[in-house]
């Protein structure tokens, strides 16, 4: 049998390469894993060689302790690989395909699946709606930061690439397509980006640089992105958008009037999440500012998609309250407002075909909007390393070298 390397979350703000176990097509005890999941066969799955896997900002959160990820836990829910073994249940998916995995681990036959909310699928995970590979409290699906994975449910869930040499060719944009492509594309639709829009993003990190790529192609007339790094900033403004540096700003809606002549847009976009920084300062942690924020400078009756990440437990919160995920929020100014928010994780399977088509024809250059970099599996923690220190890049892993051939 072949062997398998990983990218293993060992606490105290590490990764480590490891060997792990080689995939098979059922889901065995390991750290993450619930009792009631352990031993779930899944010859409805396939094995993947990992062409690509990408670190991801979520993926940080707990790296940092911000969650309650066990030690031990193999990181990884964006990936992109060559189908070499299919499960006896398989009937669509063959040998040799390329596919796409959306981050989300759903069944295709629940309530919620059969509505295409396939982001709180009712059947993987036992202990609540929702799965997710790699990642604490979803259910313990090995992560895909690896050589090899198995992915489940193969027939209903992965995106199958029709010319493979395009693919390869264009495998770079392709691999936003696990998670933050359709993650970005989903919070530009959920505010309501249309053409003539003026949009504001929280967050020039990957998911935001993507909801900003996202929010032009659907039309939008001015993307202001607001970030505190200076770098990021810099990466949005080399694709067009506008930018607020909040490091240097404590008032976006000054600077929006500055750019639109008004100090509301539209639209906005939360590409943040909890761990949020006030204002002036990039180490001053205010989880609800993005969110109140987006409130005073979002037109009443406007609308707010909100995909960065809200936790419902945080040991590394700076108070008691937002250690259970509770947030100080100005919800009377949203309510008066009439504003419309939506939260969650992105359901994938509602994105990432059309978003495939705009990649395979030209329209979309999400791998140079986020400015995709390239590492081996060896360099992964360097990778994390250089993540965590805001730096513009989305890392993406190259397991077996098949890039640089």
């Amino acid at each position: 049998m072949a062997g398998n390397r990983g990218v293993v979350y060992t606490g105290n703000g590490k990764v480590e390469i490891q060997d792990i176990s080689y995939p098979d097509l059922v889901l065995r005890e390991g750290p993450g894993v619930p009792k009631s999941n352990v031993g779930r066969k899944c010859e409805h799955g396939v094995i993947l060689k990992n062409i690509v896997t990408n670190i991801c900002g979520s993926d940080q959160h707990m790296v940092r302790g911000r969650t309650t990820a066990p030690s031990g836990l193999v990181l990884g829910h964006e990936i992109t690989g060559e189908v070499i073994e299919v499960g006896r249940d398989v009937e669509f998916i063959k040998k040799g395909d390329i596919v796409s995995v959306p981050f989300n681990v759903a069944c295709g036959r629940c309530k919620m699946c059969k509505r295409q909310d396939t982001h709180i699928c009712q059947n993987v995970n036992p202990e609540r709606p929702g799965a997710a590979y790699g990642y604490v409290d979803m259910g313990g699906w090995v992560g895909g930061q690896s050589e090899y994975v198995m992915v489940p449910y193969a027939d209903f869930q992965l995106l199958s690439f029709p010319d493979k040499d395009l693919a390869m060719d264009k495998i770079l944009d392709l691999t936003m397509l696990s998670d933050i492509f359709p993650t970005g594309y989903h919070g530009a639709i959920s505010a309501g980006v249309t053409t003539g829009s003026t949009v504001y993003v929280a967050g020039a990190g990957p998911v935001g640089l993507a909801a900003a790529h996202s929010a032009q192609l659907l039309g939008a007339a001015v993307v202001i992105v607001g970030d505190l790094k200076e770098e990021r900033l810099a990466q949005a403004r080399s694709f067009g958008c506008e930018t607020i540096n909040l490091k240097e700003h404590h008032d976006p809606g000054e600077l929006i009037e500055q750019i639109l002549g008004v100090p509301e847009v539209d639209c906005a976009i939360d590409a943040v999440g909890f761990e949020a920084y006030g204002h002036g300062t990039d180490n001053e942690e205010q989880p609800a500012i993005v969110l109140n924020t987006m409130m005073d400078v979002v037109e009443a009756g406007g609308k707010m998609g909100i995909p960065g990440l809200y936790v419902t437990e945080d040991p590394g919160a700076s108070d008691k309250d937002a250690k259970q995920g509770s947030l100080k929020v100005r919800f009377g100014l949203g309510w008066s407002k009439a504003h419309h928010f939506v939260t969650g994780q992105t359901p994938v399977m509602q994105y990432h075909r059309q978003l495939m088509m705009a990649i395979m024809n030209g329209k979309a250059d999400i791998a140079k909007a986020v400015n995709a970099t390239v590492i081996s599996l060896d360099e992964a923690p360097q990778g994390y390393n250089e993540f965590d220190s805001g730096v513009s890049k989305k890392f993406v892993i190259d397991p077996h070298g098949m890039l640089n051939r």
